[in-house]
């Protein structure tokens, strides 16, 4: 029997620490701004621990905040300890909880250390002849290593570990492990402020611990120690005793609990795999099945779990017989990006029968009848992929009523996920293997015999259509159903076909910019050497780092593991000083742009010279859109650069359209709040941030100058992000006073503005979420958080989610509306793309002026909100307009 007993806090610090603080790297968040690096740490620790030990018993001991018997005796214990970083202890309530799903024993005691707790038990599991293992980062643990004892100590993080057992442990560290103590004694220990004898070093510790073996001899023959230090010995003696009394870890702590209560317990695959989905831990859930003592799920839902699902029948006359009836369809492909993929077949569920047919069965007009006959319900669990994919086969699916995925992002986005197990298993029980056991991953992926995808593919169904009514108990519960039906399922077609549409590239112009960005690289990369004055890798850190701060003699910089620090902020602090370090800074710009929006874009392009990006319809929390393969929502548009990138994507038509809706998310804003100056400075289409300025200063509205505009409109559009006087002072380099005046002022001139942002946060304080004006929820657990830092995270996100989530709501009911408007009209001209608050067309010349005005008209009337909706249309020979 092996008992592990892990020092929580000593880990999770060092699984913090090991990423945290690490110049020009973030902490690890969510994206809902959870802090996680802590958590990510300390959970692979711990699987890996287990994985490899395979514990019979586990114990994870915490400290608490209180005061221990060690501060009793000693006011300046560890004094010295900065307190615990706001950004690690808000990741604790999380570790605690996965200790909980995981069937770990965890233990904190008012009064002692994690460390006397582990020393007790220990002692109780070699009383029983058991085998212990500590896992922990601090050496005071070595003192209890024995003939029963060994301790894994943690170098750099967490995933390095030095082994100490009784064989090797003198080899490693010269003295016996009673002697750890000893050592403190006379050293002292700056981690917890504990003093030793004055003039003692590590050395001539170790010559006394050699001599006298422990202090108490030490003492007791005083007249043996030679030279100065004999006189410190006598002196700092109760010092050193007292030390020695601070740093043994008590093994006798009075404990309910007895080894058996540390055995491990089975845990359920459904709660860890919806953990590592709440914390986005995602890569984490194929590990899953490995973990020893794992569970399928709850005991009591096993009847249902493994109710036997549908043989597949691949009868093709037996499926025809079905045709006029509802079902559930599945697309299968032979590659992950369905743009890029070959068809396989489709999996059909009805009521009682399932059926599987091959892409040749379906050319047949049978099927293809039933697929696009609208009268007939269909469902899915991705409706967009379907569409685009049997799209390419000349088949345009209709008739669909109900997406899963649309289903569960509209319930919760932050439920949706790419692992259907996970998805499923959150509202019904759910064995679904996960997709890489099918088709393998990334560079394993293939494609397997068909009688496997095909019974895959009808299980995917199977559980769509039970997931299907709590789905619709759930949307109705929350009078969201229509968001569904009426938003996002017919939006899903929309996108399909704009994927399907794609975005054509000028290839030639975008190899051209290509060498204009690598001749702007090579002549800073030759102006940097002149100005250093030699010849090194400006992309190896490390060399950088020697040449600013070691042959340059720049001012001292920050050294990470591996050397000096050359992130960007410390670049910039530079670039006033030399011109290397600016240099620098301009060469990585364009290294960027060359390798992300030149050679990144060129790898996108499909044989028929466009991209066909693909739309995450149910990704972001906010209800917005985003893309991918390639991003081109990140394309720069403000900077000359960036422009010239966008001058490469052109039309497959005649001309590109571009209409932007102008000020959005203020003019819902002004709606949302009722704010009647906002309000009527927008339907009288007034510069909104000149008219703000104007009042704030108390000026004409000709007077304004730049900078006044310029302030108003900072404070205008940082309202919507819960912008503080600090960081209004921060943009804007003026005071915090002066900036708290200002927000004073703007307050005074919108004060129903004021009235609405406080409202909105308290409404969701009590109900946990926000809403839109078409009532789709974002949910906001930073909220009710006992750490003050999240709870101002969530304040600021419930300020912007109503209005976020609002402006990506009318855009895509305008996109539903003016897909719809164009068919009506017969026009060629189409929708390809969508960036923000922009929509881009591809449109024929002679339809130019008619398609203007449907844009126009769609958008601007898509909703009715007491607030004028402007929009900008342009357009041009390519998106640089």
């Amino acid at each position: 029997m092996t008992v592990l007993l892990i020092d929580g806090n000593s880990i999770l610090f060092r699984a913090y620490y090991a990423t945290a603080g690490i110049p020009g790297r973030s902490i690890m968040q969510t994206k809902s701004g959870l802090y996680t690096n802590a958590l990510y740490g300390f959970v692979g620790m711990l699987i890996k621990s287990i994985s490899n030990i395979k514990p019979t018993h586990i114990l994870v001991a915490f400290d608490t905040k209180a005061k221990t018997f060690r501060h009793e005796e000693f006011d300046d214990y560890k004094a010295q300890r900065k307190p615990m970083p706001e950004e690690l202890a808000m990741q604790i309530p999380a570790i605690k909880d996965f200790l909980d799903v995981m069937g770990i024993k965890r233990l904190e005691i008012e009064g002692f250390e994690g460390d006397d707790i582990i020393g007790t038990f220990a002692k109780k599991a070699k009383r029983n002849n058991h085998d212990v293992i500590i896992l922990s980062g601090d050496k005071d643990m070595l003192q209890l290593v024995d003939d029963h004892v060994q301790v894994f100590l943690t170098r750099h993080g967490v995933s390095d570990l030095e082994v100490f057992n009784i064989d090797n442990f003198y080899d490693k560290m010269q003295i016996s492990p009673k002697q750890i103590v000893d050592f403190k004694a006379l050293t002292g220990d700056n981690s917890d402020n504990l003093p030793g004898i004055r003039g003692v070093g590590p050395k001539t510790a170790y010559q006394l611990l050699s001599q006298f073996e422990t202090i108490e001899n030490m003492f007791s023959n005083v007249d043996q120690v030679k030279g100065k230090i004999q006189q410190n010995i006598i002196e700092d003696k109760e010092i050193a005793i007292r030390t020695k009394r601070l740093a043994t870890i008590n093994c006798d702590v009075a404990l309910e609990e007895d080894i058996p209560a540390l055995k491990r317990q089975t845990f359920y695959k459904l709660e860890l795999r919806q953990f590592f989905e709440r914390y986005e831990f995602n890569h984490m859930i194929g590990k899953i099945d490995a973990i020893p003592n794992v569970e399928e799920t709850f005991i009591q839902e096993e009847s249902v779990v493994n109710s036997p699902k549908i043989e597949v029948d691949y009868s093709f006359e037996e499926a025809c017989k079905c045709f006029k009836q509802p079902s559930f369809i599945e697309v299968e492909l032979d590659h992950a990006n369905y743009h890029r993929a070959n068809v396989l077949g489709i999996s059909l569920l009805f009521e009682e029968k399932g059926f599987f047919l091959e892409k040749e069965r379906l050319f047949d007009e049978k099927v293809m009848q039933y697929l696009e006959d609208s009268s007939i319900k269909k469902g899915t669990l991705d409706s967009k992929r379907l569409i685009a994919s049997l799209a390419k086969l000349g088949i345009d699916v209709q008739g669909i009523d109900f997406d899963v995925t649309l289903g569960v992002y509209c319930v919760n986005p932050s439920h949706v996920s790419n692992s259907l197990p996970t998805m499923f298993s959150r509202m019904i029980p759910c064995d679904l293997p996960e997709i890489d056991a099918i088709y393998g991953k990334k560079a394993k992926y293939h494609v397997p015999d068909l009688t496997v995808y095909a019974q895959y593919s009808l299980d995917k169904c199977f559980y769509a259509k039970r997931i299907k009514q709590p789905l619709i108990e759930a949307l109705t519960s929350t009078d969201q159903l229509s968001l569904l039906t009426e938003m996002e399922i017919p939006l899903a077609k929309v996108l399909a076909e704009m994927e399907t549409n794609g975005f054509a590239i000028d290839k030639k112009r975008l190899v051209a910019i290509g060498e204009t960005f690598k001749q702007e690289i090579e002549r800073l990369r030759e102006e940097i050497f002149a100005k250093s004055g030699t010849e090194f890798n400006i992309d190896s850190p490390k060399q950088l780092g020697q040449v600013l701060f070691e042959k340059l003699g720049l001012s001292t910089g920050r050294k990470n593991k591996t050397g000096y620090s050359t992130a960007a902020d410390v670049l910039k602090s530079l670039a006033e000083k030399h011109d290397v370090p600016r240099l620098v800074l301009e060469y990585r710009k364009y290294v960027k742009l060359y390798n992300t929006y030149v050679t990144g874009l060129i790898e996108e392009i499909h044989p028929d010279g466009k991209v066909h990006t693909i739309f995450k319809q149910a990704l972001t929390l906010t209800g917005r859109l985003s893309s991918t393969e390639p991003n081109i929502q990140n394309i720069p548009v403000k900077t000359e650069d960036g422009r010239l990138i966008r001058s490469a994507f052109v039309p497959s038509l005649d001309v590109l359209l571009s209409a932007d809706y102008s000020q959005i998310e203020l003019r819902i804003l002004a709606s949302m709040a009722k704010s009647a100056h906002m309000i009527d400075d927008f339907n009288h289409g007034l510069d909104l941030h000149a008219s703000t300025a104007s009042k704030i200063h108390d000026v004409p509205l000709e007077e304004v100058t730049k900078d006044m505009r310029r302030y108003a409109k900072a404070v205008n559009f940082g309202i919507i992000y819960g912008m503080s006087d600090w960081g209004l002072s921060e943009t804007l380099h003026i005071s915090p006073g002066e900036a708290a005046r200002f927000i004073d002022k703007y307050f005074a001139i919108y004060p129903e503005i004021k009235v609405f942002l406080e409202k909105i946060v308290e409404e969701a304080k009590q109900k946990g979420y926000t809403t839109t004006l078409f009532n789709r929820r974002r949910y906001i657990p930073e909220l009710s958080s006992p750490n003050f830092a999240l709870r101002k995270f969530g304040e600021r996100t419930a300020l912007n989610a109503p209005i976020q989530g609002t402006a990506a709501d009318i855009i895509k009911k305008a996109m539903v509306l003016l897909n719809q408007a164009l068919k009506e009209a017969n026009l060629k001209s189409k929708l390809i793309a969508q960036v923000h608050d922009e929509l881009v067309l591809d449109v024929k010349q002679e339809e130019l002026e008619t398609v203007k005005k449907i844009v126009k008209e769609k958008m601007e009337k898509a909703t009715e909100i007491g607030v004028k909706l402007t929009v900008d249309v342009k357009s041009g020979s390519n998106w640089n307009m």
